[in-house]
């Protein structure tokens, strides 16, 4: 005899909703890997960061959304392959599938292996864009849970520092919890604007939120 666990009810409840999702069913019907692709969207239009002739670098890529979504906007036609006008490179822990016309690097760009392929792929040049939709296994202790979010913001804003333009955009993830407000004081350290936002493809449930910043402050040296 099966026992019907809290556990899961909550497992069959999340599917229910995932299966019932509007951007989910979007996401099928535009050929988009996630439904995480009109988060990018939605930021992208309401902020205009993502333009024709740029370099976008996508940090925590896989499975891909955000990379396809970069890759139509960079397209001359809105299209998922055929001609790009620019440079999309993604890097990943974890493996991701092809996207046509993205370069793809799998490992940890702190990692001197990683970096050199990184920096060939640059070949000299800066980022108009980051976008890191990087997100840490959580453990549900909110006190180590926040320390890992902290962390990989502080990573993204780090890379942006060494690798994009002084004028360029940073979007990234964050959630609201403990370190929310030390990480919006970090960004404000970091970039001359700087704006939260929750798009509506974001779950009401969900406490993340994203937070882009344009234009690096420069360094006080004192």
């Amino acid at each position: 005899m099966k026992v019907k666990t809290k556990s899961n009810k909550v497992n069959k409840a999340w599917l229910n909703d995932h299966v019932n999702d509007t951007y989910v069913k979007l996401a099928t019907r535009e050929g988009y890997r996630a439904r995480a692709a009109y988060k990018l969207k939605e930021i992208d239009e309401t902020m205009g960061l993502i333009r024709p002739g740029h370099l976008v670098v996508d940090l925590g890529s896989t499975p891909g959304a955000w990379s396809q979504y970069v890759r139509r906007r960079l397209s001359p036609h809105g299209a998922a392959s055929g001609t790009l006008d620019g440079t999309i490179i993604a890097l990943d822990l974890l493996p991701m599938e092809p996207i046509e016309g993205v370069i793809f690097l799998q490992g940890d760009f702190r990692e001197d292996e990683v970096l050199a392929r990184l920096e060939a792929a640059l070949a000299g040049r800066k980022a108009d864009v980051v976008v890191s939709d990087m997100a840490p296994n959580l453990s549900g202790i909110a006190s180590a849970d926040a320390a890992r979010i902290s962390h990989l913001v502080e990573l993204a804003i780090d890379f942006s520092r060494q690798h994009m333009k002084p004028e360029g955009a940073l979007v990234t993830k964050l959630f609201h919890g403990g370190g929310y407000a030390e990480l919006t004081q970090l960004f404000k350290a970091n970039f001359k604007t700087v704006k939260p936002i929750k798009p509506k493809a974001s779950r009401d449930k969900s406490s993340e939120t994203f937070m882009v910043g344009i234009g690096l402050k420069a360094v006080d040296t004192n």
